[in-house]
């Protein structure tokens, strides 16, 4: 039987993000289909100009005593970062050149413990390198290619593609044409994978 698929469109600046993408790079035996995009254009299209957690204070504040709960039940690190959310435009674009590369997962989990547990600022250079570096990639090459100008306009047309799903946060998870949103439906995406 072929192995279950799930896409899972995410944002490095995203908390529970953060949750989904640890916990799908530790599965093995399910396809996971890596789709990075940014959460801000969504959020200036609703006519927000920052992240909900920010400009709902009571929302905020649930959800600095909700993450520690979440990762202490998936048994992952927590630091809330000093800066949230994070510019993830550079971390984002390297993304998409390894989706289809078999450091994906890897870079994807390093990026987000960068910043939910190490507290690194991951819009910038220097710490995307070292992620790069640390997991045996050629930073210099792959920072540039990110940066061209094709590059670029592949993550605006990831963000297009978000538009034309109805995406309006993150994680969200596509089994099919079936959409689940958040976290706390990453296991029932999960079980609609392996039930197909």
């Amino acid at each position: 039987m072929p192995a279950p698929e799930i896409a899972c469109w995410f944002d490095f600046a995203s908390n529970y993000s953060y949750l989904s993408v640890l916990r799908l790079a530790r599965q093995r035996d399910v396809i996971v289909h890596w789709k990075p995009f940014l959460l801000g254009p969504i959020f200036a299209a609703q006519g927000w100009d920052n992240s909900p957690f920010v400009l709902q204070p009571d929302k905020g504040d649930y959800v600095w005593q909700d993450m520690p709960r979440e990762c202490a039940k998936y048994q992952l690190p927590w630091r809330r970062p000093s800066e949230f959310p994070r510019r993830s435009l550079l971390a984002a674009r390297v993304a998409l050149l390894g989706e289809h590369q078999p450091w994906m997962a890897e870079f994807c989990a390093r990026v987000m413990l960068a910043n939910f547990e190490h507290d690194e600022d991951i819009g910038s250079e220097a710490v995307i390198a070292a992620v790069l570096t640390s997991i045996g990639l050629d930073a210099t090459a792959l920072l540039a290619a990110a940066q061209s100008d094709d590059n670029k306009a592949r993550l605006r047309a990831r963000n297009d593609e978000a538009r034309a799903l109805r995406i309006f946060g993150a994680p969200t998870f596509f089994v099919g044409a079936d959409m689940y949103w958040g976290n706390d439906r990453l296991a029932d995406a999960l079980a609609l994978a392996n039930r197909r």
